[in-house]
């Protein structure tokens, strides 16, 4: 009789472990399994898409057991002790199972819920054929009375797992996705809430060939550029022409001894525009798709705002891989008492992405627009104010925009924004 009591404890905890595992399997593991033919997540996947069969077919039998056990318990009791073991068994039975065949089991495939759940998929399938009959009249019974409380099986369906939760699911992956690759998935993700305006060269920033211009100027202009396709203008970049490569200027000048604006202009490829606010996962696509490699980025009106490339969105994925050094270091400049003197026409991005900042990029896109907006006015040199954690000084100023400011980062967040 104790043989047969631990044998019933066995199973008992077998199905309370095997009713945990089966719902704390990693489903996206268990799907990626099952594409690759592994036979047990195969079933698993299977017994999983009824979870009311799979949790009445656990139920019954572990139902089935404890009932058996109690029984088995109670008749040994009664052998061993008589009368007073009739009183005894219920509760050393309540404590054997409690501990033995539900919590202890339960634990543990909580725990390893992968290890448990594939191999007892090949058990629960043959009770699943063995006890089907049984187990079909549970189930339509208690979906029956679901039905009748408004729950609905067929209702049923997978949601789709979120940006938020994608992200979680990168974050929490530990080692098992270098920090790199992380960063990279990340950045991904976040494609869809970054726009072509974050990531643009402003308008004033544009260098570009002015058709008005001398041969001998312009190709002073090219011999000097560190952009492999330069836009092509008449007087300002709102009379676009289009875009050169400069290796094709290269290859007329090794051809012919004199250079032409005649020469360039059949050069130059149509300009591409790209509707501001458009989204980076989407412009991508739209330069996968038109092979171009340069856009200029156009307002409501039609009037171009700036210049975005398909660089610049592979550096939002992978960072910085040809960064030029030069222009960095006019923009951001370290002090020796630990702040840093930034260019206001640095991108806010730009500064949290080499500074690993957290400064708004919600609203303005650049260090003054950023300080004209908090402040509401043109500032005075020596006019500071506090963004989070960052205090800035605005230390020269040009006209109508912040020059240059002056930011040292707190060791701990202020809250509000103090002028």
């Amino acid at each position: 009789m104790f043989g047969i009591l631990f044998v019933l404890i066995l199973f008992s905890a077998f199905s309370s472990g095997t009713e945990t595992a089966m719902m704390a399997v990693n489903r996206y593991r268990l799907r990626h399994r099952a594409r690759t033919g592994q036979r047990s997540a195969i079933l698993v996947e299977s017994l999983l898409r009824r979870p009311d069969r799979v949790l009445g077919l656990i139920l019954f039998v572990n139902t089935l057991v404890n009932i058996a056990a109690a029984s088995v318990a109670t008749i040994i009791a009664i052998r061993l002790m008589g009368e007073i073991g009739l009183a005894i068994a219920p509760v050393a039975t309540t404590v054997v199972i409690l501990i033995f065949g539900e919590l202890a089991p339960k634990t543990v495939a909580a725990l390893h819920a992968d290890r448990i759940a594939y191999p007892a998929s090949y058990a629960l399938y043959f009770l699943g054929r063995l006890l089907n009959p049984f187990v079909w009249v549970i189930n339509q019974v208690t979906n029956g009375l679901l039905s009748i409380a408004g729950v609905r099986m067929d209702e049923r369906s997978d949601e789709p797992i979120t940006r938020e939760e994608l992200r979680t699911v990168v974050l929490e992956s530990g080692g098992m996705i270098p920090r790199r690759h992380q960063r990279m998935l990340l950045s991904i993700i976040d494609l869809e809430s970054v726009t072509v305006d974050d990531i643009m060269v402003p308008r004033n920033e544009i260098v570009g060939v002015d058709l008005n211009k001398s041969p001998d100027e312009i190709l002073d202009v090219i011999a000097h550029s560190q952009h492999t396709r330069l836009p092509v203008y008449r007087e300002n970049i709102d009379d676009i022409a289009g875009v050169v490569h400069v290796r094709r200027v290269a290859r007329i000048l090794r051809d012919k001894k004199e250079f032409s604006i005649a020469d360039l202009e059949q050069l130059v490829h149509e300009p591409y525009f790209v509707p501001l606010g458009t989204p980076l996962h989407t412009q991508l696509l739209n330069f996968q798709r038109r092979r171009n490699r340069i856009g200029f980025v156009v307002d409501e009106y039609g009037v171009i705002q700036g210049l975005v490339t398909l660089e610049d969105i592979l550096e939002e994925i992978v960072g910085e891989f040809t960064t030029d050094v030069q222009t960095l270091a006019q923009e951001i400049h370290p002090q020796a008492d630990g702040t840093y003197l930034i260019d206001g026409t640095a991108t806010l991005r730009e500064i949290n992405r080499q500074l690993h900042w957290n400064l708004p990029t919600e609203g303005p896109k650049t260090l003054n627009g950023l300080v004209l907006e908090h402040l509401e006015t043109m500032p005075e040199p020596g006019t500071s104010l506090r963004v989070g954690p960052y205090t800035i000084e605005v230390t020269q100023t040009s006209g109508n925009a912040v020059r240059t400011v002056r930011i040292n980062r707190q060791p701990f967040p202020v809250r509000g924004t103090d002028t």
